[in-house]
């Protein structure tokens, strides 16, 4: 089971977490939540979920600050993933983008009928 068939919101989830893994691998968990706005216990079921596919994997280093930290890096199936997840949410933006854009269409001609009546 790939995330494709969750909800629309969590595959968005997991895309932005992999988007913030990718460009910042030493991130804590608690840094995750705030950058991307969702709560600790939801990135932490997240990331474990993205463990289990094997869509990233998890290294321990010693750093000064922190006496246990993790390095998250994304796996190949994990690019892959991320590559599809972002195909479906670009698909889904440019329709939403179509469908907008058809309404500004018709608003525009609704007031340019008003103006005309007035």
């Amino acid at each position: 089971m790939t995330f494709i068939k969750q909800t629309h919101p969590e595959r968005e989830e997991v895309l932005n977490l992999l988007r913030e893994i990718k460009k910042t691998p030493e991130m804590t968990q608690r840094e995750l939540s705030s950058r991307l706005g969702i709560s600790l216990g939801k990135v932490n079921f997240l990331i474990n979920a993205l463990i289990r596919k094997g869509l990233i994997k998890v290294h321990n280093f010693k750093n000064s600050k922190n006496k246990k930290a993790y390095l998250y890096y994304i796996t190949p199936k994990g690019f892959e993933e991320k590559a599809r997840i972002t195909y479906y949410f670009l698909k889904r933006k440019m329709k939403e983008y179509e469908e907008i854009e058809l309404e500004i269409k018709e608003l525009k001609s609704e007031i340019a009928d008003f103006d005309q009546s007035s």
